[in-house]
Parts: C-alpha cells; sequence; structure tokens
C-alpha cells in the first residue's frame, strides 16, 4: 500500500528522527487519505503521526543489524 515509503532500517547513518517523521507521515497521510492541514483532519493526523514515530522507533531500535544496506536512499538523503 505504501510503496512510497523509504525502508528506514540498515541505513549509514542510522535514520534521523526527520527521516522516522517523514515516513510515519507518509503513512498516515496515505491511510487516512488526508495530509491533515484542515482545521478538524490536523489534531488527528498529528496525534496519529506522534504515535506511529515512536512506534517506529522502538521497532527499528529492536531489529537485529541488517547484512546489507537498504537498496533505495532516503528522499532526504538525496542529492
Amino acid at each position: 500500500m505504501c510503496r512510497s515509503i523509504t525502508p528506514l532500517r540498515g541505513l549509514e547513518p542510522p535514520a534521523t528522527p526527520d527521516e522516522v517523521r517523514a515516513a510515519a507521515y507518509q503513512y498516515v497521510r496515505k491511510v487516512a487519505a488526508t495530509d491533515g492541514r484542515s482545521a478538524p483532519t490536523a489534531e488527528a493526523v498529528e496525534k496519529a503521526v506522534a504515535e506511529i514515530t515512536a512506534a517506529t522507533e522502538r521497532l527499528l531500535a529492536a531489529l537485529p543489524p541488517r547484512s546489507r544496506p537498504p537498496a533505495i536512499v532516503p528522499p532526504n538523503r538525496r542529492r
């Protein structure tokens, strides 16, 4: 479903908090079919992004290291 979300596990240097939050925002935007800019959706979107960011950080910390780095370069790291 979220093919545009970049894999964050195994990056060197490790994924930054901004990269984790950007991936969480992409996920929420896709699932909710909204970008959260309107007043009725902003609070719900921001809460979901914060929760998914925290869960993603816990997941990345709990996983063992990858044997190879991901094939895709995150957008924030592209030239």
